[in-house]
Formats: structure tokens, sequence, C-alpha cells
């Protein structure tokens, strides 16, 4: 019981290419990365900001005042 094989890639491949057609397929495909790469910077983004605030203040508590 594995992950995604070649024989289940190029069935996902007909079925879009069916459902979307040749013309469309190639934009298609350029939104869904772009899409990827902007969800991938803004977890990333969050995760620096939560490690940012786990990290114990080094100043004087006294001095915020």
């Amino acid at each position: 019981m594995g992950g995604i094989g070649v024989p289940e890639l190029a069935i996902i491949l007909v079925i879009l290419l069916l459902l979307f057609g040749g013309k469309k397929l190639p934009g298609l495909a350029s939104s869904i990365g772009t899409s990827l790469k902007e969800f991938r910077k803004a977890t990333d983004d969050a995760e620096q900001d939560d490690a940012g605030e786990d990290a114990p203040s080094t100043s004087d508590p006294d001095a915020e005042r």
C-alpha cells in the first residue's frame, strides 16, 4: 500500500486532459504552482513569527515601563 505510482499519475493526467483540454492545462498547472509557492511562503513566515514569539525576552521588564 504505497503512494501514487506511474499508472495512477497517467490516469489522473488523462482525466485532467478530458476535463480541461490541452490548451487550458498549462495555465491551470501554472496557477496551481503559484498558489503552492505562496502558501509555502505564508506558512514559513507564520512559523518564523511563532518561533520569534516563543523566544525568551532578554530585555529588562522594568525598562519597558
